[in-house]
């Protein structure tokens, strides 16, 4: 006769020390400055609207076409191969950077997106959202973004800046961040 198996209580994730996460590259999706590359940057800001400074970011994308990347070397870059994925660890600061390109959409007429996820201290389990691209036309018609008010739907919109994107992040508080789950 089996013990029947009961899952264990959430832990508190995080603070992060740097071992083993970050890595040589991780944050460039792209060669920053190469053609078509842009910056995708922000800050995370905790419930009193405080930067984090050791949160970390993990973004997923399709490539500028709308392909999803199925090339292996996101954890060694070779500098040539778009794998779509990235990691980031916020500076001192709660500030956060990718080298990247923007995606396009997966399928026409759908809305490219960036996915992402977040890892900080006091988070019992890591949150994903989205950053969709400001103004982009595929946007009023997005199934998730049409079925969010107007303010949560700002929150998933990044903000075009000289450099490329803004997406600053805010795990609680007025201005939180709109998260999502996967079932």
């Amino acid at each position: 006769m089996s013990t029947p198996r009961i899952p264990t209580p959430g832990q508190t994730i995080g603070p992060f020390f740097g071992y083993a996460l970050p890595y040589e590259g991780d944050a460039d999706l792209v060669p920053p400055g190469s053609p078509g590359s842009i910056r995708l940057h922000g800050w995370v800001y905790d419930g009193a609207g405080n930067p984090i400074p050791d949160a970390l970011i993990e973004i997923w994308q399709t490539d500028a076409e709308g392909n999803v990347p199925q090339a292996e070397g996101s954890l060694l870059r070779d500098g040539w191969t778009f794998t779509g994925w990235g990691r980031a660890a916020a500076d001192l600061n709660g500030h956060y950077t990718f080298s990247t390109v923007l995606p396009g959409p997966s399928e026409e007429g759908k809305a490219p997106f960036i996915g992402v996820t977040v890892f900080a201290r006091g988070l019992l389990d890591k949150l994903h959202t989205r950053i969709y691209l400001p103004e982009h036309p595929a946007n009023t018609g997005d199934a998730l973004l049409v079925s969010l008010s107007e303010d949560e739907r700002a929150t998933l919109v990044a903000t075009a800046d000289a450099t490329g994107l803004r997406f600053d992040i805010h795990l609680q508080g007025d201005r939180e961040t709109t998260f999502l789950t996967y079932g």
